[in-house]
């Protein structure tokens, strides 16, 4: 399971899968804000900080990231991380590595704030996935030529039915996972992979 999984996570448990908080309602509405979700990403990513240095990280006021990291807190996003500084100021780490979001919460046609926050939410993804690519297109070439070698931006066109691309999301996600306990070489660097699947009107 990816860091967002923007499907229906109905897939069997699998111990050699990262740890996935499954969004519910209440808790879609806590995540569904762009700040709170870029703060549980470089947690996720980079590990325990504190309010300051995420604030520094993500160019916002220590009071801001302060607030919503109480947020996340009290939808069971993020918690204290233990044995980080010596000081008062209180270190945070993410309580899971990833996120699931059931798509049947958009339509829920008797709670709009739920279908609000689920919109948001994938809105903040999209623009998320561009601006990783596009930080990546502007700095390529500062990148060794064999990473430049080693990067991908494709796009497919199939005809399925939605069985058959509900098969190939999960192919293609265990795929990814079966990649992430390999053996740390020296030259291992963090590789950001994203995955978009959807329907479109008309033939190929």
């Amino acid at each position: 399971m990816p860091e967002t999984n923007a499907e229906n996570p109905q897939q069997p448990a699998d111990p050699k899968q990262p740890a996935v908080r499954t969004l519910d309602a209440r808790s879609l509405r806590g995540l569904a804000h762009p700040l709170r979700m870029r703060m549980l990403a470089a947690l996720r990513h980079e590990g325990p900080a504190t309010a300051s240095q995420l604030a520094e990280r993500l160019g916002e006021s220590s009071g801001a990231t302060s607030y919503h990291l109480r947020q996340l807190a009290a939808h069971g996003f993020v918690e204290d991380a233990p044995g980080h500084g010596k000081g008062r100021e209180r270190w945070w780490q993410a309580v899971h590595q990833g996120t699931a979001f059931d798509e049947t919460l958009m339509y829920d046609e008797s709670d709009p704030e739920t279908r609000g926050a689920a919109d948001a939410f994938l809105h903040e993804i999209a623009t998320i996935h561009t601006q990783e690519l596009t930080t990546w297109l502007g700095d390529s070439h500062t990148w060794p030529r064999e990473w430049r070698s080693s990067t991908d931006m494709s796009d497919f066109t199939l005809r399925l039915t939605p069985a058959q691309a509900t098969e190939l999301i999960h192919k293609m996600h265990d795929l990814v996972n079966s990649y992430r306990d390999l053996p740390q070489a020296e030259d291992t660097e963090t590789v950001r992979l994203h995955t978009h699947a959807f329907p479109r009107r008309g033939r190929a």
